[in-house]
Formats: structure tokens, sequence, C-alpha cells
């Protein structure tokens, strides 16, 4: 695939923006084909170097080592981190598009694309951490606006979800210092034996840290005995980017960057399933971005190299600001967040890159749902989940605010419109009955 250089139409286009969400409206009549994604980008309106060669800016001949980072990664070949940093400032944003979704399709043959029916379940907004970006919290527990669950409150939304067909609830929140170590392991306990269907992905990295704070107990410990209660994953929240450098400047009493790496890495241990997160917008630097994904990268060879899993799935998502959180009532709140291309430049980017991460999911909550049928032709083969009740990103002013969940019917719909079969799934990615309900 020869590529061209980063073109000017690339740079944060109204035009190119508005072309995209044109053809991810229309493009269910190219469905019948097998390379979709190639259809999409060959009728997006601005064409590659190797389709219209009358294009100026296509005359141009493409640098050598954009072409021969292409064959590798057309290849199936692992690019070095100088080449992913070459490749995200000099490939055209289409040409991005197309190599990484070749490499999902390397990776996932096929036109399938998979989402999950589940609920978030925020069990408290108690947290002392202050995260810059985060207008979710309450940092005292006497805060009027505070409160942590009931277990009527709880068995009243999983009941909620079950009977919407879901198989999961991402049961997550602050970092509550009133909330004893002992709760956390009797709550998930309690939800595992009340509600066995239901799958429990629970809790963070982060809140690990946390727990190890007030119990004293290891990692190993506390995930073990979490586990024995009922936990089946632990989410990827709270990795941001894991560079020290910006976590000390927007969530400086945050759990480190390595600290979150040796978290998973316990918990793929103990054969929990695990997912790699990443948040970009922070005002980091590509090296920074990169830095992170290094990281991830490194941890899942590690896991593996001893026969596991790993992270099962990676999933990215721009900042979301508002003057609920103090970086959006920042005088440099100009400086922070992401656009759609910037978005789909990173998301095609972390598909090439993180080649040992089989699952790569769209991010409708924060862009919307045609930005995310786009994010399907830049890598991604997931939709993600009806995420009934999201709460945090919602909070610093994400599009789940107004539009707090999908149902599973307008996902499948979104996916078929983007030129791919739907199919549900669960936590593991294994294949569900169609849920109609």
């Amino acid at each position: 695939m020869a590529l061209r250089p980063r073109s000017r139409e690339d740079q944060l286009s109204p035009t190119l923006n508005e072309q995209c969400l044109s053809q991810g409206r229309r493009y269910a009549k190219y469905s019948d084909s097998l390379d979709s994604s190639t259809r999409f980008f060959n009728n997006l309106g601005m064409k590659s170097c190797t389709a219209v060669s009358e294009t100026s800016a296509c005359n141009l001949q493409p640098p050598t080592d954009l072409a021969k980072i292409s064959e590798k990664i057309v290849a199936g070949q692992r690019i070095t981190r100088q080449e992913a940093e070459h490749l995200y400032h000099h490939a055209d944003l289409l040409d991005l598009g197309r190599l990484a979704a070749a490499r999902r399709q390397l990776a996932l043959p096929g036109k399938t694309v998979t989402y999950l029916i589940d609920r978030n379940i925020n069990y408290t907004n108690v947290c002392h951490t202050d995260c810059t970006f985060c207008g979710f919290y309450r940092h005292d527990a006497r805060h009027p606006e505070s409160y942590v669950n009931s277990r009527q409150v709880i068995s009243k939304k999983i009941e909620e979800a079950l009977a919407l067909g879901a198989t999961r609830i991402l049961f997550q929140g602050g970092h509550n210092d009133e909330l004893p170590y002992q709760w956390y392991v009797d709550i998930v306990e309690w939800i595992h034996q009340t509600y066995p269907a239901i799958e429990i992905n629970a809790f963070s990295p982060s809140e690990i840290e946390q727990m190890k704070r007030i119990s004293g107990k290891s990692y190993e410990q506390i995930l073990g005995e979490l586990k024995q209660a009922g936990m089946r994953g632990l989410p990827g929240g709270g990795a941001e980017i894991l560079d020290d450098d910006v976590r000390r400047r927007v969530s400086p009493k945050k759990i480190k960057a390595d600290e979150w790496i040796s978290v998973m890495e316990v918990a793929q241990g103990l054969e929990l399933t695990t997912t790699g997160t990443m948040v970009i917008g922070f005002g980091e630097t590509i090296v920074q971005r990169l830095n992170h994904l290094d990281r991830l990268r490194a941890a899942q060879d590690r896991s593996t190299a001893k026969g596991l899993t790993g992270f099962n799935a990676f999933i990215s998502w721009p900042l979301q600001l508002s003057d609920d959180t103090s970086m959006g009532r920042s005088r440099h709140a100009q400086s922070y967040g992401a656009t759609a291309i910037e978005y789909l430049r990173n998301v095609a980017l972390c598909r090439i890159y993180l080649d040992n991460i089989v699952h790569h999911q769209a991010s409708w909550p924060t862009l919307g749902a045609e930005i995310g049928m786009l994010a399907l032709h830049f890598g991604c083969d997931d939709m993600g989940s009806t995420m009934m009740e999201e709460n945090v990103v919602s909070s610093a002013g994400a599009l789940t605010k107004e539009t707090w969940s999908l149902s599973p019917e307008q996902l499948r719909t979104y996916i078929q419109q983007a030129g791919f079969i739907p199919a549900q799934r669960d936590t593991s990615y294994q294949m569900q009955p169609l849920s109609l309900r």
C-alpha cells in the first residue's frame, strides 16, 4: 500500500469531518462487500494516491520510509516506536485508516463487529484523588451530593439490567476512605450470590491500590479474595495516560503508571478479564502517548509469553471537559481535549501498534455513534456496550449526558449502517444468542 504524506485536509478539516459523517450515514449500501473498509475509504471523496492520480497532493511520491512502514504493517510485522511516531505525524488520515483496517483483518478476518449488553453502576461518588478532569466526584463524604449506593439501590439497577438482557455489570466508584476493605469483598459476594447470572467486572487498578492502602494487604491477596467472592474481571479504568509526567499534572494523587501495570499483571495471573484503556487530550505529546502504548504492549507480551490472555480488549476515548471540572475551568482549557479527527488517528495508530491485543473497541459515548461507526473503519472490531447509566464522563460533558445509553437495537443498526455484521457478545468475546428485549 502506497502512503502519501499527511495532507492539509487532514488537519482538523470541518469539510473532511462532514464527509466522514455523511459517508457513515450512507454506508449500508456497500455492506455486501467483504472489503467494506476499502470501499469506505474509496468513497470518502478524498482518494488515495493509488486511486486518483490527478489529485495534486497525490502526484507527490510517497516518502520511502512511509512506504516501508506500510509494507511491514500489511505483512503483519511489528513496527518500532520510531516508526509509529513517524506514521502518526506524516501519514495521511485515510491511509492510516486503511492500514489499521488491514491490521484488523489480519487479527480478525471478516465483517463481524460485536457489542455487549451491560450496565455501569457507580457505587460511590466520594473520592479523595481530586483528578482535575473529573466532575463526578465529591471530595467529602458529608457533602450533600455525596452517596454510597445501598444494596437495595444496587439490586434495583441489576434487575433493570437483567430485564434488558444484560450479561455484565461494570461496578466502579471513587476512592472513598469511609468504606472499609471488607465492604468491597462483601458487596461482590452479595451480588454474586444474589444474581449469579450477571458477570461482575469491578473496580480498577486505582481502586485496588486504594484497598491496599486501607487494608495493608498485597495486590495478590486483594484480587484473590475478590475473585473468590465472585469478581470475574478488572476493568482498565484510571489509566488515562500511563506517563507519570502527565499523571503528576492531571491526577497527582492517583496510582502511578508502573503500579497500574503491576495490578493488571497480577489480575491477569489470576485469570481475571482485563482491558487496556487510554484517554487522550490532556495536552500530552505523541511521545507520552507512545510511553503509554509501550507499557501496554510490553505487559501484553509478558502475559502472553506465560500462556495468559492478558488484556482481552483495548479502548481509547478523548478527554471530556466542562465547567464542572477544574481542567474545564482552567485558562488553558482550550488546549485540552481532542477532535474527532485526532481520535480517529489515535485509534488507527493503537490498532497498528498494539498488535498483540486482539480486540479494539470504538467509543461512542464521548463523540457520538457516528464517529463510533467511523472508528470501525479505523481498526476497531467492537462497538462497545449499551452502557446503561454512564456517570463519570457524562458529568465531564460527554454526549451521554443527554443520551445515557444505546439500546441493543440501536447498536446493531449503527454497525449495519457502517457496513458490518453485528453480533452480541459477552465480556470474553464469546458470541451470545441475540437479545431482542
